[in-house]
């Protein structure tokens, strides 16, 4: 049973400062201790009194990061077990901690839950982080839908545009998005947003981009270089 999501933003290390940074500003959270080796973990704490954490961010060696879901459950080992007899390829083991790829290639992992349960409310002006879109190749779309919805147990909800499906969850849910090509599987932060021009205005006060309108959304690019959507949904 999934009890709870976190959304990893990863970003590449030499920029996970400016991420970190960023991140902690639009979402109105304080920059929790560094871990890791190398320091190259942290978690957003939100202000609100009572609320639980459920973003993170995570400097990563290689590649130019993206984003990558976190489940929390009672049972790590068995949970793991599960995902590969739907699919999944295990890449790394830990107590508390198995590393995975979706059927298309998606990272993600599996932790133990800690007791998470309050969900933060939005942020001003009215906006959440509440959902990673898997951009996936056609050849892979359907498959890994399925492979999710097995996986987590969570409903499909209607979606606009034939190229989305989502599974609705709290704190974070996941959107599929199919790609035109078969190009490599990737993942991006999707943010919903009340005004999503207030928001774009707020961001770009902190050092994003704007980079293009979409149908319901914006695309923008993060000071660490990484892209995400400001959705015109109800936070």
């Amino acid at each position: 049973m999934i009890r709870w999501s976190y959304a990893f933003i990863d970003r590449p290390y030499g920029k996970f400062g400016a991420a970190c940074d960023f991140w902690a500003r639009v979402t109105g959270s304080r920059l929790s201790e560094l871990r890791g080796e190398r320091g190259e973990f942290a978690t957003l704490l939100p202000y609100e009194d009572g609320a639980d954490a459920c973003l993170k961010v995570q400097g990563v060696a290689d590649g130019a990061g993206g984003a990558h879901i976190d489940l929390c459950v009672d049972d790590v080992p068995g949970e793991a077990a599960r995902a590969a007899a739907l699919g999944a390829q295990p890449v790394y083991a830990e107590p508390g901690l198995e590393v995975l790829r979706s059927p298309a290639g998606h990272p993600f992992c599996l932790v133990a839950w800690d007791g998470e349960s309050v969900v933060p409310g939005p942020v001003e002006p009215s906006n959440r982080l509440d959902q990673i879109c898997l951009d996936t190749a056609p050849g892979a779309y359907e498959a890994e839908v399925d492979f999710w919805a097995a996986l987590t147990g969570w409903p499909e909800v209607p979606c606009g545009g034939a190229e989305f499906r989502r599974l609705a969850a709290s704190p974070v849910q996941l959107l599929f998005q199919r790609l035109d090509s078969n190009d490599t599987a990737s993942a991006h932060l999707d943010i919903a947003c009340a005004d999503a021009d207030a928001v774009r205005l707020r961001h770009e006060s902190l050092g994003a981009v704007f980079v293009r309108e979409g149908t319901d959304w914006l695309v923008m690019r993060d000071p660490s270089g990484g892209v995400y959507c400001l959705t015109r949904r109800t936070p």
